[in-house]
């Protein structure tokens, strides 16, 4: 695969007129109180794995709906007396929360992890899920990108993105975790739902004035951005599941509300509400979601607060999906390290 998209000086500066809904933010926030006003705090079951140097806990906590997700949380056996830095995960299309001892990294580092499972997913690669998703939907094909896509209140990513949100929440009541360096990322789907998190904590933060949002954001090669970009330049999956959506559904009423309702979920809407730093990062080979939807959300990130939102974007010329795989760790670890001293 070749670079395809826009070139990269171009990249830089691109902010395309993404369809913004007026009532945007009393969307999300108001969805964000629902959530909150449902459900108790996380329980936590310790697991026993025969792993020495990490503890691991099986961890319920409400999502949207009060409906129960899973998690892990992955942290040092060693007790340094203080409170620690947290990361939470959320995890890329079709993929669930797997097996504890797949998540050994960040608690290796020195950083409680939770790993929060995807309702309704788990069965497309790794080692599983375990979280249903118990709320119907309409006619759709295959995937979730067209699941309630009639209606922005009904579509899948409302929930999965509250889910996120919820699951910062959650991490914060753990005793030992320090609420103020909690920090978010994920890969694809996962950063996607990254964005969306910081940005619905900072919109969250600034309707109840609580101390909501978070420490750091780390978005890899994120999912749910700039998505009609997507749709015009590349035919995969799972971009791909509205168009073909849309190739069956040709009334022209059933396009508008297709519209309608991702204007509520696109990255590019919600990263200009976001307030913490980011780093994030892009391959220019990538034809599962495109560069330039990768920047329409980078080069909006913090644009909605008038000031300098510290960022980054680390950029792969010559990867496709995969982004920099095991070389992101390392430079995550040191960018986070800083954030969060």
């Amino acid at each position: 695969m070749a670079q395809f998209d826009l070139p990269l000086d171009q990249l830089r500066s691109y902010s395309p007129a993404v369809q913004r809904p007026d009532d945007l933010v009393p969307f999300w926030t108001s969805t964000v109180a629902q959530a909150r006003a449902t459900g108790d705090g996380p329980v936590l079951t310790r697991v026993d794995t025969g792993l020495t140097e990490v503890v691991v806990d099986d961890v319920t906590f409400p999502g949207f709906g009060g409906h129960p997700i899973k998690a892990w949380l992955v942290r040092p056996a060693r007790d340094t007396g203080e409170p620690l830095p947290a990361v939470v995960e959320l995890l890329g299309y079709g993929g669930g929360r797997g097996l504890p001892h797949e998540h050994l990294r960040w608690a290796a580092a020195g950083f409680a992890h939770l790993v929060m499972d995807t309702r309704g997913q788990g069965g497309h690669w790794g080692t599983g899920g375990e979280t249903p998703d118990p709320v119907g939907r309409s006619a759709g094909v295959m995937g979730v990108m067209t699941a309630g896509i009639d209606d922005p209140h009904d579509h899948y990513y409302r929930r999965f993105y509250t889910d996120g949100v919820r699951a910062v929440d959650a991490i914060r009541q753990v005793p030992g975790i320090d609420p103020a360096r909690v920090a978010v990322t994920g890969t694809s789907q996962g950063g996607g739902g990254c964005i969306a998190v910081a940005a619905l904590l900072a919109m969250a933060a600034t309707s109840t004035g609580r101390a909501d949002d978070v420490a750091a954001a780390m978005p890899d090669v994120p999912f749910l951005s700039n998505f009609r970009r997507a749709v015009e330049i590349v035919d995969s999956r799972p971009y791909g599941e509205i168009t073909q959506y849309l190739s069956v559904r040709r009334d022209p009423a059933v396009e508008a509300a297709a519209w309608h309702t991702l204007s509520y979920l696109d990255g590019a809407n919600l990263a200009r509400h976001a307030t913490a730093p980011a780093l994030f990062s892009v391959a220019l080979m990538d034809i599962t979601c495109p560069p330039s939807t990768v920047f329409a959300a980078y080069n909006a990130w913090g644009a909605a607060s008038g000031t300098d939102i510290p960022k980054r974007i680390d950029v792969y010329p010559y990867n496709d999906h995969e982004g920099g795989q095991g070389y992101r760790f390392p430079a995550q670890l040191a960018w986070l390290r800083e954030q969060t001293r």
